[in-house]
């Protein structure tokens, strides 16, 4: 029985990290075909809280929340899609994939602002983790050896990251932290959608999904894929593995993310942006897993995030 289990988390969390890569697969041709990052994110933010509407009810949990649960419901929806928005707009400026790949250092992150703002005591693990994860962002920047990765795509990839840090660590103190998951990101999702509804023009500039089969598809996909399904098995693989070595399986992530650019859209890989993107996997790796592996090497575990 528990073998079964471990299998099955082990199982669903590769499912949930590979979802979340398809990002790509169904954003850029809906960028192709006219629509804004506001538009493509409205879509998937929309449709996903219908989804995740219907999930609830079939479940028969009630997406009532106390008055008290709303303001910080809400700061969290903007924190989220502020983060969201960031990195479908990096996708203007670079490549998805290696977009995706420099978003995967938000555990490091989340490490620096415990141990700056919470005095959470990092260890040399942590300090090692930081300094190998900026030398594979350094060696992304360099692209493909000719030219360098737009800095404004940068910036913006690096904002997502960190929304999306602050975003967890926020959730973590807060008081809806004991909220079921699949509830807190209904509403996550119903809040973040005003930044979409609000950045449209209160959806008069709104881009209607072209009427097509494909693009309906990709609309459809992009709320199903990197945002249900990645959800609910997280959720899944995290109940019979735990949330450490789930966290690991998420490295897949960008490494999805990766090959759908170069095999589906044709974006560029080299050397260089394989090391760099290795260095970085490998940095957030032993981050999620810092304490398993002093305590393997029978040191005194150290609390990190």
């Amino acid at each position: 029985m528990k073998n079964k289990a471990r299998f099955k988390g082990i199982l669903f969390g590769i499912i949930a990290a590979v979802a979340y890569g398809t990002n790509p697969l169904f954003s850029l041709p809906l960028y192709a075909e006219g629509l804004s990052p506001d538009s493509v994110l409205f879509y998937r933010y929309g449709i996903g809280v219908i989804l995740l509407g219907i999930i609830l009810l079939i479940k028969g949990e009630s997406l009532k929340i106390q008055k008290k649960e709303i303001l910080p419901l809400l700061i969290f929806g903007i924190i989220f899609a502020c983060s969201s928005l960031f990195l479908y707009q990096s996708f203007l400026y670079m490549d998805a994939g290696i977009a995706c790949t420099i978003l995967f250092i938000y555990p490091v992150l989340v490490a620096v602002i415990m141990a700056v703002f919470f005095k959470e005591k990092a260890s040399w693990l942590t300090y090692s983790c930081i300094i190998l994860a900026m030398i594979g962002i350094a060696l992304l920047y360099r692209g493909n050896g000719d030219t360098t990765l737009s800095t404004t795509g940068l910036i913006l990839v690096a904002l997502s990251s960190l929304c999306y840090a602050i975003y967890i660590v926020a959730v973590d103190h807060s008081r809806i932290r004991t909220m079921s998951s699949t509830k807190m990101t209904f509403w996550i999702l119903v809040f973040g959608s005003i930044v979409f509804i609000v950045r449209t023009r209160f959806l008069s500039e709104l881009q209607l999904v072209p009427p097509t089969f494909y693009s309906w598809v990709n609309a459809i996909g992009i709320a199903l894929f990197p945002t249900i399904i990645s959800l609910l098995f997280i959720n899944i693989s995290i109940k019979n593995i735990g949330p450490t070595f789930a966290a690991i399986f998420g490295a897949l992530e960008p490494v999805t993310a990766l090959i759908i650019g170069v095999f589906v859209f044709h974006e560029a890989i080299t050397v260089r942006i394989v090391i760099g993107a290795l260095l970085i996997l490998i940095a957030v790796t032993l981050v999620v897993s810092g304490n398993n592996i002093l305590a393997f090497f029978g040191k005194k575990s150290i609390k990190e995030n």
